[in-house]
């Protein structure tokens, strides 16, 4: 166990060696982890959020917001070998804890950062092909990385044919639970799907309006798959145009 400002940060195992964080005993997981094992993404919602890389010609540089255990990171690093991998997160307690029990490791292609994401993102350098956000404190979505503002400043840092995927919430109790409007105004296109079992949604907002045949899509997520060698089929997991009506329970 360890504290942050966000409070007690629980780290737990099951019989399998999976290892779990929660933030408070009664907490939701934040993060599943197999370490040792990057590979094994074991929730779904991490599966849809890199799957959507395939929306992405040929990723460089990514940008992860929220760490949580580093499932996400250390997949990026792992099947990404010549990618820059930036992950931030503003709790260096948490970036302790990915270390010391989850086995996240930086190097020179993948750099953790203590940061404001708000302010990483506002700060001059380089576009990046893909940021992924991912970051959640007990009660949501920090009201700061929920505001349209935010989301045009990651727009503002993608490179020409970027992509901007995010992990949220369709709790109706849970803070910043309706966040896909929010994205929609944000974006030139939208595509979302509703993840398996959970209360889940991953949202792609692109900055242009060049459309993206299924048909592409389809065939590089079926190259990434095996070029990654990944144990879950990518194409099953792209979303679909969002409209603004609820995606179908199952997704793509």
């Amino acid at each position: 166990m360890a504290t942050s400002p966000s409070g007690l940060l629980v780290v737990t195992q099951d019989d399998e060696g999976r290892r779990f964080l929660q933030f408070g005993w009664l907490g939701a997981s934040q993060s599943v982890v197999w370490p040792g094992f990057p590979l094994r993404l074991e929730s779904d919602y991490t599966r849809a959020m890199v799957a959507a890389l395939a929306f992405v010609e040929e990723p460089r540089r990514i940008l992860v917001v929220g760490v949580g255990g580093g499932a996400i990171p250390m997949f990026l690093r792992a099947v990404l070998p010549q990618a820059h991998i930036d992950a931030v997160d503003i709790h260096p307690e948490v970036l302790e804890v990915a270390r010391r029990y989850f086995g996240f490791r930086e190097d020179a292609a993948l750099h953790s950062h203590v940061a404001d994401a708000r302010r990483f993102l506002e700060t001059p350098g380089l576009p990046y092909d893909a940021i992924l956000l991912d970051a959640f404190d007990p009660r949501g979505i920090p009201p700061v990385l929920a505001t349209r503002e935010f989301l045009l400043a990651t727009r503002a840092r993608l490179a020409p044919g970027g992509v901007v995927v995010g992990n949220v919430l369709r709790h109706p109790s849970r803070r910043n639970s309706s966040m896909a409007p929010t994205w929609k105004e944000s974006f030139a296109q939208l595509h979302a799907f509703t993840v398996e079992e959970s209360f889940n949604q991953v949202l792609v907002g692109l900055p242009d309006t060049g459309k993206r045949s299924r048909a592409e899509l389809n065939t590089r997520a079926e190259r990434l798959s095996r070029e990654w060698g990944v144990p879950f089929n990518l194409r099953t997991r792209l979303p679909r145009r969002y409209h603004g009506s609820p995606p179908s329970r199952r997704g793509a």
